[in-house]
């Protein structure tokens, strides 16, 4: 039998295994790993939605198949936040999905509209389904810069002007997951102009909406006039109330793309468990007050990452939101590219963290730092950086 399976040729390599596998081999080992890597949230969840959970579980019914689109309610209550934080109306029948996680709302988007040789633009770096989901779908993709800038545009407006076929798609992501750049309206509005014209879907991953540390909430795409007719929209639960693993986000927006994202789930998926979507309703209907204590931890250990780390000698530009700091290789270690930057920092400082390149070619140089471990941890981080990064290498 071959082993050469075509859609498994088109990826490359993980780049995160070498780190990964090294940090298991740490472990085995004994070492105590501060492990800054996966941006996987450590919080728990608030014990609001955890009670809703147990309560609906006890309830027989709801242990059968779920609804693939989502139960009612579930639509309903984000319709209601859309509204509330955005001032965007959104009909729950027709203009909204739920998705397990937004991973696999963007896998399955890219199944359902895309055809054998349709070009994506696609930021680079970026979080790696933005590009992937579609690469597995049979798509080709044209990078553009992860800055929503003027050089955005210029890039925009060359790949569509120059490229045969016309691309299809264009995704963007902000707040950026690795950069942690924020997008404006005034932006927002130029784009939706844009790929109005031109026919392009706009895929706009917002994961990060309710993650941010000064006093601009990050906006939604939809809050542009016009933009439900090309675009649709991603978020997350994971970020927003710390239930990473429960695996519920949602797609919002144009009604023909998610009606198509709707019929290929169901040809995949029952949906989540219907406990964890009534939770899920309780989360984005109740009290709000668990995210902004969400939020001011990770403004907390963002502060403490960047001072810590800077006195370690090793100055990190400050995130104005997401769970990210974007981090230059210094100086003195750049040759090393930023994989063989991440082996060297584990092994002498037993800190982990996701090497650049994983998110693009032009990640390179950099490493994303999560900030998923306490305060406490990230000093003692800092500490062993300086110790047996910074001093052993004079």
């Amino acid at each position: 039998m071959s082993t050469e399976f075509h859609r498994i040729k088109q990826l490359p390599p993980y780049v995160f295994e070498s780190v990964n596998k090294l940090k298991a081999t740490c472990r085995a080992a004994g070492d105590d790993i501060i492990d800054l890597g996966m941006g996987n949230p450590d919080m728990p969840t608030p014990i609001h939605i955890r009670e809703k959970l147990i309560e609906t579980i006890n309830k027989p019914k709801t242990n059968r198949y779920s609804a693939s689109k989502g139960i009612p309610g579930l639509l309903r209550a984000q319709a209601a936040y859309y509204e509330r934080r955005f001032g965007v109306k959104l009909d729950p029948s027709t203009e909204i999905v739920a998705t397990l996680g937004s991973k696999e709302g963007f896998a399955n988007i890219a199944q359902a509209i895309t055809a054998p040789g349709d070009i994506i633009l696609a930021p680079n770096p970026t979080y790696p389904i933005h590009q992937f989901g579609f690469i597995i779908s049979g798509g080709v993709i044209r990078n553009m810069p992860a800055s929503p800038d003027e050089n955005f545009m210029r890039a925009l407006e060359n790949e569509v002007l120059n490229s045969f076929p016309k691309p299809k798609v264009l995704v963007v992501n902000y707040p950026s997951n690795p950069t942690a750049i924020n997008a404006t309206l005034d932006f927002y509005k130029d784009i939706v102009k844009f790929c109005k014209k031109h026919d392009l879907i706009i895929l706009s991953d917002l994961a990060y909406s309710e993650i941010y540390f000064d006093d601009n909430p990050p906006p939604s795409i939809l809050q542009i006039s016009g933009a439900k007719s090309v675009s649709v929209e991603f978020t997350s639960m994971s970020k927003t109330y710390a239930m990473p693993g429960w695996r519920i986000g949602f797609a919002v927006g144009n009604s023909r793309i998610i009606s198509a994202l709707i019929r290929v789930k169901s040809y995949l998926d029952y949906g989540a468990y219907t406990p964890i979507q009534v939770a899920a309703s309780t989360a984005l209907n109740g009290p709000q007050d668990c995210v902004d204590e969400i939020r001011k931890v990770y403004k907390s250990r963002r502060d403490v990452l960047i001072k810590s780390f800077s006195n370690a000698g090793w100055k990190i530009p400050e995130p104005a939101s997401s769970m990210f700091a974007w981090a230059p290789i210094p100086d003195q270690f750049k040759e090393l590219g930023s994989v063989e930057f991440s082996k060297l920092l584990l092994k002498r400082t037993m800190v982990a963290v996701s090497p650049g390149v994983g998110f693009g070619t032009e990640g390179e140089g950099y490493v994303r730092i999560a900030l998923v471990e306490n305060e406490h941890r990230i000093r003692q981080a800092a500490r062993n950086i300086k110790k047996h990064l910074f001093e052993s290498n004079k």
